[in-house]
């Protein structure tokens, strides 16, 4: 019989049931029921991580973490603007090294999927797409445009004859099984009109015309053409049937959890649904599943987009963003791929066969002429189930899939979590004393020119838009002067200044002074700013400072939307009810770009400029809600090997660099909605979506932020912080994230396992054997337990890595349970 892998294709890491280090060529094909690779179906699990979103030091781990969790490939997205930041000018060094990202999973004996795009939406800058397309004469994006074709071969082109140089396509021996030209184009063609049709048609071709040697997907594209593949993503793909009868039912981006916007809450994806969409893809016939994301890791630098997206991209991904295991999902998902990699032969090659038992039960068995695999799945939101099979009675509980190998015995349910649940914990740096420890020095950013000269280093007579600067800053100064007499007309002692704005924040000064900031919710494209100023005769200056926070990446025609100060500009004058309007959105703009502390030549973060500007730096009268300030202070590194984050509670918004690194944009000023959260257990049954089960409501919408140990070096390090807004630095340390309690609860007859993941367990807070009640995170003793519990767990665990315990009774003596009572062995520990 055909022999079957199951990948779990994660945007980054996947697990590979045999060693890929082979010097044929393997060939990849597809018949309709599941992908071939050299001749043998195969059912694919894989995973999604992001190359930059994590440091070259991290994937080997990455990757090891996720074969462990039992996946065979990892996909991953290639990001145009990052590789291809200048025109012609090209980047794959450090973390965008995509050739050493694939061989390390080649390494690991896994298979790559190559999501080339090259426009990828991953709530990246722009989308992925270099912000200098923008700018090039007559070009139109994602259309049949001949200027954004050209390029966009140009770049395709240039990656595929990169990988294959390093043969790297599985046609060559290579670990690329799949690639993917476009992404998510069929969410937004109608808006392209008769030229999507062509546009898409083109992708295809000039794809096919690369000649990889491997299968080229589509994702959410229901016309791909043929040889394309269409794909789909989403939280749920069991209804999903791919467009050609001769195509595999593949997922491409199965959504672990949602990202985050400045301003909202944390979303949680609970791990019984995930499990269930899962099974019920595999069970309705799917051959190819992806977690989108499996790690999701860090927007580091400027790389967040939306507007809005938060530097952190957790993303509640099986691993967290830091690399560890974020259980219980982590181990619950590793059970399922075990179960189905075990079924390989009868899911690709069995007959198959679907039993409807009535109120949303169904079956479906897949049958070899050596053995039969059930799938027995129950649709409701509230009710269990009991059905019976062929003599047999079995329950099924509400939104859930049992999956019984041998169509006999339950070898797994999806809302039944049998591994440990971790509790992460931050812990302060103790290589340093208390926080307060640190020694800032600080240094204004000198403004002068902007806000009291209005001295720019180029003028127009227009408003322009921040991309045609091709996105080189978050902030871009708009000034101009008006020239008020008093017999002017708009002249009042009731004036205001409006502005409409594009959504980002907005600073503005009137003849040197400061009137006032406004920033917009995520969603929210313009706002209008009015603030009520006090103009004088003669000469007045007006400084406006625009500060994006990312750029747009998903929508029809997204690359347009206006960014800045998009207009109109206006005084306005009351006199009684008559309001009178000066439009100075045609005035004599002058514009410069950034701020002098970010510029190439008097930069106040990078290591070597710092060490020609430490003379620059004040060590006296530390000021506290500052706006654009710099501050700096040297640090150690924290003590052993758990990740590393930056606490910025107490700032406001701006960049932080460790040691010439940008970490990312802060903005732990910005409070999560009050509104949403609930302090019940979230339940999993029923459809999910990002706003179903959310937590850390009027919490700073990120506070911590990750700082990877291949930032940090032995001895002295510099963090270097620049405030937008105001904040105080003095409450800014370093900390250590690592798992500070695990707990798992189990049947009799079943096995316990915890693990401390490289700590040792030092106490046993809660042990019972029997009748065990789950509350919101915690156990309480119920009605029956065996009082030798607590003394047999902590022979068993403390001081271990980890530990396994069977639920037996025979190891725990006699409990005052009721005969035929179903024990269970619940442990809480502290690692």
């Amino acid at each position: 019989m055909a022999s079957l892998i199951i990948l779990f294709s994660l945007c980054v890491l996947c697990f590979l049931a045999f060693n890929l280090l082979i010097s044929t060529a393997t060939l990849v094909s597809h018949d309709g029921r599941a992908i071939k690779i050299d001749g043998k179906r195969k059912v694919l699990i894989s995973g999604s991580i992001h190359y930059p979103r994590s440091t070259a030091e991290m994937w080997p781990d990455l990757i090891k973490k996720s074969k462990e969790g039992g996946l065979d490939a990892i996909e991953t997205y290639v990001f145009w603007n990052a590789h291809e930041p200048v025109r012609r000018e090209y980047d794959f060094t450090g973390n965008l090294d995509l050739v050493r990202f694939i061989k390390t999973v080649q390494d690991a004996g896994l298979y790559a999927v190559l999501r080339i795009g090259p426009y990828v939406c991953a709530e990246w800058n722009y989308g992925g797409l270099p912000v200098w397309l923008h700018n090039l004469p007559g070009i139109e994006l994602r259309t049949t445009n001949s200027a954004f074709m050209n390029e966009m071969k140009n770049f395709t082109t240039l990656i595929v004859d990169m990988m294959k140089k390093e043969k790297l396509f599985a046609s060559q021996g290579g670990p690329i099984i799949l690639s993917q030209i476009e992404n998510e184009y069929g969410n937004v063609m109608e808006k392209y009109g008769d030229a999507a049709k062509s546009y898409v048609d083109w992708c295809a071709n000039m794809a096919e015309s690369l000649d990889i040697g491997v299968p080229w997907i589509m994702c959410q594209q229901s016309d791909a053409p043929k040889p394309m593949i269409n794909t789909c993503n989403g939280w749920y793909c069991d209804s999903f049937t791919p467009n050609d009868a001769d195509s595999p039912k593949m997922w491409t981006e199965n959504w672990t959890g949602w990202f985050k916007s400045w301003g909202g809450k944390d979303p949680l994806r609970m791990a019984e649904d995930l499990a269930y969409s899962v099974a019920r893809f595999f069970q309705t016939g799917g051959t190819f599943q992806n977690y989108y994301m499996y790690h999701g890791g860090t927007n580091f630098g400027r790389t967040a987009g939306g507007p809005y997206i938060t530097t952190t991209y957790d993303y509640d991904a099986p691993l967290n963003e830091y690399g560890g295991l974020n259980q219980p999902k982590y181990g619950h998902l590793k059970q399922l791929h075990d179960v189905l990699h075990s079924i390989e032969d009868t899911l690709t090659s069995g007959n198959i066969s679907r039993l409807d038992f009535g109120n949303s039960v169904e079956g479906t068995i897949f049958a070899t002429e050596k053995v039969s695999t059930c799938f027995f799945s129950n649709k409701n939101t509230t009710s269990d189930a009991t059905i019976e099979y062929k003599d047999a009675s079995y329950t099924i509980p509400a939104w859930s899939v049992s999956i019984l190998p041998d169509c006999v015995n339950v070898a797994y349910n999806t809302a039944k979590v049998k591994t440990q649940t971790s509790k992460m914990v931050k812990r302060k740096n103790e290589a340093e004393d208390e926080p307060s420890s640190l020694k800032w020095s600080w240094k204004p950013e000198n403004n002068h020119k902007s806000v009291h000269l209005g001295m720019g280093h180029m003028h127009k007579t227009y408003l322009i838009d921040q991309k045609s600067l091709n996105d080189s800053s978050d902030y871009l100064w708009y000034m101009t002067s008006v020239h008020i007499k008093k017999s002017d007309p708009i002249w009042s002692k009731d004036m205001t200044l409006r502005v409409n704005g594009s959504g980002h924040i907005l600073h503005a000064y009137v003849n040197g002074k400061y009137i006032g900031s406004q920033w917009a919710k995520y969603g929210v494209t313009s706002y209008d700013f009015e603030k009520s100023i006090k103009l004088r005769h003669g000469k007045n200056l007006i400084s406006l400072l625009s500060s994006t926070i990312g750029l747009a990446n998903y929508g029809p025609k997204y690359d347009i939307i206006g960014t800045g100060l998009v207009g109109p500009i206006a005084l306005v004058g009351r006199k009684g009810d008559e309001e009178i309007i000066k439009d100075l959105s045609k005035h004599k703009w002058s514009y410069n770009i950034g701020f002098l502390g970010l510029s190439s030549n008097n930069q106040m973060y990078g290591l070597d400029s710092h060490h020609f500007t430490t003379a620059k730096w004040l060590d006296q009268n530390l000021p506290i809600n500052r706006m654009m300030t710099w501050y700096q202070a040297d640090f150690k590194a924290p003590l052993g090997n758990d990740p590393v984050v930056l606490d910025m509670l107490g700032m406001g918004k701006g960049f932080a660099w460790v040691n010439g690194n940008n970490i990312g944009r802060y903005w732990p000023s910005y409070l999560a909605d009050e509104t949403g959260c609930s302090n019940e257990e979230c339940d999993y049954r029923g459809s999910y979506e990002n706003n179903k089960c959310v937590y850390n409501c009027g919490k700073p919408t990120q506070r911590w932020y990750h700082v990877p140990r291949s930032f940090l070096k032995d001895g002295k390090n510099n963090l270097v912080l620049f405030e937008e807004l105001g904040g105080n630095p003095t409450e800014v340390s370093f900390q250590t994230v690592s798992v500070g309690t695990v707990s798992s609860k189990v049947n009799e007859g079943e096995t316990l396992v915890l693990s401390c993941e490289g700590k040792s367990i030092s106490e046993i807070k809660f042990a019972n054997f029997g009748d065990t009640q789950s509350v919101v995170g915690s156990f309480n003793k119920g009605t029956c337990s065996s009082e030798d519990t607590l003394s047999v767990v902590e022979k068993a665990c403390i001081g271990q890595e980890s530990c396994k315990i069977e639920a037996k009774k025979d190891k725990f003596g006699t409990t005052d349970c009721e005969d035929n009572f179903m024990h269970t062995l619940a442990v809480e520990a502290l690692c």
